[in-house]
């Protein structure tokens, strides 16, 4: 998973558009995907405008995921996460996934993690990359993007974890089949 440039460079609106690319390119394969931008969705107790929506189909079954790009330069706060929850459940979403370009603060990955809330954190490549020494201006080996995305939780005994993003498990973006709509139970059908 990599970004084209620096995404710190980027307008807000740039870097959803760069999001909405990634998840493009990552399902590409996904049966019935598509990837919209700035879509309005209105239902009973308002209208909302999600950055990036993705629907797809998997294991016989339509899904549906709110994403939102947070461009900061501060750390993102809890009640940002608590936003985009609030939003899943209020349209009928079954995920909620949120890039940022900045850290996450404990309270925000606690409640992601408790809710469902997938968290990406956008980073230099250098990152993903570990040499003996330090050099803050040295080259990249071939193959090291410029930026890198980064899956946040929390362990078992609480300590924060990053998992590099990969084509490997860059599916697991839209979280296909682990207890997508568990985390959901309020989804009426055909959500």
């Amino acid at each position: 998973m990599s970004f084209q440039g620096d995404c710190v460079s980027l307008s807000p609106r740039e870097f959803e558009s760069e999001v909405a690319t990634l998840l493009m390119d990552a399902g590409a394969d996904q049966r019935g995907l598509r990837v919209d931008r700035l879509e309005k969705i209105s239902v009973h107790d308002g209208t909302y405008e999600i950055d990036i929506t993705a629907r797809f189909e998997a294991l016989g079954v339509e899904f549906f995921v709110l994403v939102e790009c947070k461009h900061h330069k501060s750390p993102i706060k809890r009640d940002v996460v608590q936003i985009l929850y609030d939003r899943v459940r209020a349209v009928g979403g079954h995920k909620g996934i949120l890039f940022s370009t900045s850290r996450f603060q404990r309270g925000a990955v606690q409640y992601a993690q408790a809710h469902g809330v997938a968290l990406v954190e956008i980073a230099d490549g250098r990152t993903c990359y570990v040499t003996r020494g330090y050099e803050a201006e040295q080259d990249l080996p071939p193959g090291i993007p410029l930026r890198v995305g980064w899956f946040l939780s929390l362990s078992h005994e609480g300590f924060l974890s990053r998992t590099l993003i990969t084509d490997g498990n860059v599916v697991d973006l839209l979280a296909l089949t682990e207890g997508l709509a568990a985390q959901h139970p309020d989804a009426e059908d055909g959500s």
